[in-house]
């Protein structure tokens, strides 16, 4: 099981509108619930990113990295780290 931070699922919380029409989760517990369920994960860079949704499938190679970044499964953290959700 992966761990997510409070600021990690409080990111999540509050930009959860720029991946679901309606909110998934209202609560801390909610959103790490959620994030398990869907097996989100961190990754420490916008490289990282793109490698990740390389591997599982997205045509991301033609993309530059502010694109990557505007990806709406995409979350940057404030601590300069990303959460991928994939619904």
């Amino acid at each position: 099981m992966y761990e997510y931070s409070q600021s990690c699922l409080e990111t999540f919380l509050k930009k959860q509108g720029q991946l679901f029409d309606e909110p998934v989760a209202e609560t801390l517990e909610e959103a790490e619930e959620f994030l398990e369920d869907c097996m989100a994960v961190v990754v420490s860079s916008l490289k990282e990113v793109r490698s990740y949704l390389e591997e599982s499938g997205m045509d991301v190679s033609s993309m530059s990295l502010e694109e990557i970044a505007e990806i709406e499964e995409v979350f940057a953290l404030d601590d300069g780290t990303y959460l991928i959700v994939e619904a």
